[in-house]
């Protein structure tokens, strides 16, 4: 993966009360994946049994621009008369990147629908999780028991794999109180 992207894995489980022209609809859906640049995106197959309510709980594996601030959800019918969009959901990058869970967390999330006229229109269920990215691993039986990960030190390192690693601490905890 390049250094300027993140790579999402963002399973599509399902959606709930989708209409067609105030109708629910009958069959045929699928949802397709975009990064906000449009650059690219990922389909997923076609719910072809669910109607107003399919079930699709399938992977897709997007790179998200590191500038990105969202990616673009788009529910979509196949109809005698060509495919249209059910309804729109923008996710920001925001809901799943950054704050106090640990990178690689599984983030469950439910978004609203909305049609071309910005109305509701049903709701999607997705889970996405950034894939961790390794900075620098090490692992040796002979010089070091554990596997370490971290930067790489400058020099040598008695431990043999030459890692820096670091542990947050609050600085409070160690001010005298007077």
């Amino acid at each position: 993966m390049a250094a300027n992207s993140r790579t999402l894995e963002i399973k599509v489980i399902s959606a709930e009360n989708l209409q067609l022209d105030r109708k629910p609809i009958k069959k045929n859906s699928f949802v397709t994946v975009r990064t906000d640049t449009n650059s690219q995106f990922r389909t997923t197959e076609m719910d072809t049994e669910g109607g107003a309510y399919p079930r699709w709980n399938e992977k897709l594996v997007l790179d998200l621009p590191t500038h990105s601030m969202s990616f673009m959800m788009e529910v979509q019918c196949k109809t005698s008369s060509g495919v249209r969009t059910i309804g729109t959901a923008t996710i920001p990058a925001s809901d799943f990147v950054g704050g106090y869970v640990p990178e690689g967390y599984l983030h469950f999330l439910s978004y609203r629908l909305r049609n071309h006229k910005g109305e509701r229109n049903g709701i999607i269920n997705i889970s996405v999780r950034m894939k961790v990215q390794e900075m620098y691993a090490c692992a040796s039986s002979t010089t070091w028991p554990h596997s370490a990960m971290g930067f790489p030190a400058a020099g040598n390192s008695s431990f043999g794999g030459g890692v820096v690693t670091g542990v947050p601490v609050w600085y409070g905890a160690y001010q005298k109180n007077s």
